[in-house]
């Protein structure tokens, strides 16, 4: 059996996922009463997966909590579909595998983050907007 082991855990490989060129995902995620909301991240893929990280305390993550059920599609960064949305499965990964992803996303977006870490860092010197908790992992299967 092909597999791949994940920390020390062995789980089976996506079934042939396609490649997603582009920089930003749409996750389109539903609320208790059905209503989809789709927010644009940033992401990697990794062994047939989409891998996304996001502050633990946000909409996405609550909704992904109590309905795993998503729906994917490439998009610009503003959230302009630039494809077709195929359904998908996310689940929050345990924190002992996140370390391996960060530097994934850091390699991806590095050039991104010269501007978004002080842009971050100052919003939460300032108190802007709600408090950020600490940052999870999604892990996206598609299908």
């Amino acid at each position: 059996m092909n597999e791949t082991v994940s920390a020390g855990r062995p789980y089976p490989p996506a079934a042939a996922a396609p490649v997603l060129r582009g920089r930003y995902l749409s996750i389109t995620s539903y609320k208790r009463d059905g209503q989809a909301v789709a927010t644009p991240v940033w992401f990697v893929q990794r062994d047939g997966r989409l891998l996304v990280q996001t502050d633990a305390a946000s909409g996405k993550v609550k909704r992904i909590r109590r309905n795993p059920q998503i729906r994917v599609a490439i998009c610009t960064a503003s959230g302009r579909l630039r494809g077709e949305q195929a359904p998908a499965v996310a689940e929050i990964l345990p924190d002992h595998e996140t370390g391996a992803v960060e530097q994934l996303i850091a390699g991806k977006y590095r050039y991104d983050m010269i501007i978004f870490r002080p842009l971050l860092f100052a919003q939460t010197k300032l108190h802007l907007g709600r408090p950020r908790t600490k940052m999870v992992i999604l892990r996206i299967t598609p299908g």
